[in-house]
């Protein structure tokens, strides 16, 4: 990684300062500073809390991500929390001062996946919020009031950063269809894994097990309300017993594994961002256990509101997944502990 360059954007004269960590290009970033968004109409701007860095931010500064889902220069950060500052045009002003996280995808609204609820499959094109648009690497993000979701009051925001990823799980849980008494496998102890512990665990299962090579995440998980953690050997000889699996990790086996973990009929949902050459589902094995596969890609706004809905309750803490905070000033720093394969590195925050 290539040191920060630190500069500043030419502000106009009276303006308040409001800075962000623009990636120029891959392995090129400055701090920069200008004047505080104005919400246009529709919009909100909120002051950022604090804002999660995940492996996809690290892909992005690494130059990594996949052209069509990345437009340089960009402003990070999908994993947000902060309070509303000012809105635009046509926002009801009540949402003024009010805790707050966001959707990431910029969703039309009006395409007919929009319009069954799929908003993460819009067909109107790819948008979202650290990606394409400006996001929370920085002091103020602007964004469509329509993909607030309000907070309660006295929630902790450090902890609300981490609803984006929680929303991903509550897709994951939706599609999985939990019931109680049913024996259940989360594989991979990351963000996701364990966020889906403490959601999955809310089903009553009668089996929680997390598998993972990693004995520290595995302890974790344990905290987390995990019945068992396993490392994948020890799991191989559970072939065939899950009701249900959720796959976490996006490692090059975890998706084949998976789905020789689950039973006969069994239902297995994928949720990690799998990259090329990783290995294929047998299609006889498929087929012959008639296992059913979902797969996930963000979170549509129906499960945004069961993750903010379970937030609120106490049904999910995400605060004891993170481990490292950092101002913007130390971005270079933070975003080379994500992925760096240090077990003690949890969540890393920036906090503005």
């Amino acid at each position: 990684m290539q040191p920060a360059h630190q500069g500043h954007e030419r502000r106009a004269a009276g303006g308040s300062p409001s800075r962000a960590v623009v990636v120029e290009r891959p392995g090129v970033h400055r701090l920069v500073e200008r004047d505080v968004p104005v919400p246009g109409p529709g919009e909100a701007l909120v002051r950022v809390a604090a804002a999660g860095i995940c492996m996809s931010d690290r892909e992005v500064y690494d130059g990594h991500r996949d052209a069509a889902y990345v437009t340089y220069p960009v402003v990070p950060g999908h994993e947000w929390a902060g309070t509303v500052e000012a809105v635009g045009e046509g926002v009801d002003g009540a949402l003024v001062g009010r805790k707050t996280v966001a959707e990431g995808f910029r969703a039309c609204g009006t395409c007919e996946r929009c319009r069954c609820g799929e908003t993460s499959l819009c067909e109107g094109g790819y948008a979202e919020t650290g990606f394409t648009e400006p996001g929370a690497f920085s002091d103020h993000v602007t964004v469509p009031a329509r993909l607030l979701h309000p907070l309660h009051d006295d929630a902790d925001l450090r902890a609300a950063a981490l609803l984006e990823p929680a929303a991903v799980i509550a897709a994951a849980v939706r599609m999985g269809r939990p019931r109680p008494g049913e024996r259940v496998a989360v594989v991979g102890a990351g963000t996701l894994g364990l966020l889906a512990v403490q959601l999955l665990g809310a089903s009553s299962p009668a089996e929680l097990t997390v598998i993972d090579p990693r004995a520290a995440r595995g302890e974790q998980a344990l905290r987390f309300g995990a019945g068992e953690a396993l490392d994948p050997a020890e799991a191989a000889g559970l072939n065939g017993r899950f009701d249900l699996v959720v796959e976490t990790a996006g490692a090059p086996t975890t998706a084949a594994s998976s789905c020789l973990l689950a039973r006969r009929g069994g239902r297995v949902v994928l949720t990690g961002m799998f990259t090329p050459g990783a290995v294929g589902i047998d299609p006889v094995h498929l087929s012959v256990s008639q296992l059913e596969i979902r797969s996930v890609f963000g979170a549509p706004s129906s499960t945004w509101c069961d993750a903010v809905r379970a937030f609120g309750l106490g049904l999910l803490d995400p605060a004891p997944l993170i481990t490292h905070e950092f101002p913007l000033e130390r971005f270079a720093e933070a975003v080379a502990l994500v992925g760096g394969g240090d077990p003690k590195t949890g969540k890393v925050l920036l906090r503005p």
